[in-house]
């Protein structure tokens, strides 16, 4: 007898908690949980729980997680060796749920084999520029984002605030830094365009730059740069040194 066939005999003899887990503790489903403490604090059954979406009659999604890894004698190697049909012999998993398990299990392998690619890191308003050029020099509309970088100043992601009409958008501070939290940036660049082609700031330009920048420096987050960005050019604060100018 190969393993897994007795290992399928085996669950047959196992009892499991058949309370569906949206009748958990909110803190104890594993979509909450991963959301409030991030994939690290989830268990292998957990994790798998969340491919699988749905149990299967009396069993919940944790139930079948449970299921399958004993069947791969718990070690997600071996489990990423079973094919398709060896994972439709255990109960409750029908082929679009073995078909979820081995596409991630194929998505971490490819991530292990992939080299980090370098971050981008920014020296100059030019560097910004650039960057920002594609996205925003050909709008129609405004549109305002903000660059998140670490303390290297290479760039963690770029990020779209807010966009409006053709002469202003609405920019609220509290999305800018909370965004900039959720990356753990250390220093933000910001950036807007004005689809006229005229790169002079206006006066709410340089209320909003300091209003920003002076968050920025409560948050010891500090806003290096405001970048607005036309077709052909694009003017910078600092390069002005006009931070700090109402």
């Amino acid at each position: 007898m190969g393993f897994f066939t007795f290992a399928l005999l085996k669950l047959d003899k196992m009892k499991y908690s058949t309370t569906p887990i949206n009748q958990w503790v909110k803190e104890e489903r594993p979509r909450e949980k991963l959301a409030d403490k991030g994939a690290s604090h989830l268990t292998d059954a957990e994790i798998l729980a969340i491919l699988l979406g749905t149990g299967s009659g009396k069993k919940s999604a944790i139930d079948l997680a449970r299921n399958i890894l004993l069947a791969a004698a718990n070690d997600l190697n071996e489990l990423s060796r079973l094919p398709i049909s060896e994972l439709t012999k255990i109960s409750g998993i029908g082929p679009a749920k073995a078909i979820t398990i081995q596409a991630a299990l194929e998505l971490g392998r490819r991530k292990r084999n992939t080299p980090p690619q370098m971050k981008r890191k920014i020296s100059s308003s030019k560097d910004v520029f650039e960057h920002f050029q594609a996205i925003l020099g050909d709008l129609p509309h405004e549109e305002f984002w903000i660059m998140n970088l670490n303390r290297s100043n290479q760039v963690l992601s770029t990020r779209k605030i807010s966009e409006g009409g053709w002469h202003s958008t609405v920019v609220d501070p509290k999305k800018v830094f909370s965004r900039a939290l959720e990356e753990k940036a250390s220093s933000l660049i910001l950036a807007h365009n004005h689809p006229s082609g005229n790169v002079s700031p206006s006066i709410e330009d340089k209320k909003i730059t300091n209003k920003l920048r002076r968050s920025g420096i409560d948050l010891e987050m500090p806003i290096l740069d405001h970048l607005i960005i036309a077709s052909h050019g694009y003017f910078s604060f600092a390069d002005e040194g006009i931070f700090g100018v109402e």
